[in-house]
């Protein structure tokens, strides 16, 4: 009974689903909070009717919170942006996101998933190697920031079997 209370008290129980169409919009919204360079409805779009892009939303109650999105090839994938709504980080709900976009990558015959991620981003580093990804690589000056400034990225590997 408590926790029933405390997801309601939070604002319901958080799911993580297909996004659809009618996301795009709220997902270019998340990314362009989430992100230096957003990405636009129309490129969300694209991505959802891509059969070889996946596309997560996190729903918190009837509010669209979070996102992944992953793009197949062969056996392997690459995760292209993953965020969670600033207001509602900190509650391990970019976890589930993950672990469950992991799943589903899996199923489809995923064996080996890839990221990028700028190198300073701590929480960022923490939930990756939180969720199994190891460094496999460094690609020096390869975020550029609207200041100019070039920010390294660390390539990132994780092995599902």
């Amino acid at each position: 009974m408590m926790r029933w209370l405390s997801e309601w008290w939070r604002g319901g129980t958080a799911a993580v689903e297909p996004a659809s169409m009618h996301d795009a919009a709220r997902l270019a919204q998340l990314h362009g909070a989430s992100f230096a360079r957003g990405w636009g409805e129309g490129e969300f779009e694209s991505m959802i009717s891509e059969r070889n892009t996946l596309v997560h939303r996190l729903r918190l109650g009837r509010k669209t919170i979070g996102f992944a999105v992953s793009r197949t090839g062969a056996d392997e994938a690459e995760i292209l942006s993953i965020a969670v709504d600033g207001a509602y980080r900190g509650r391990g709900l970019s976890r589930t996101l993950l672990m469950t976009h992991l799943g589903h990558l899996a199923g489809r015959g995923v064996r080996t998933i890839f990221l990028e991620v700028e190198e300073n981003n701590q929480p960022a580093r923490r939930l990756y190697a939180g969720c199994g990804f190891v460094v496999v690589g460094r690609r020096d000056r390869y975020y550029k920031q609207p200041d100019g400034e070039q920010l390294n990225a660390l390539l990132m590997r994780r092995d599902l079997s």
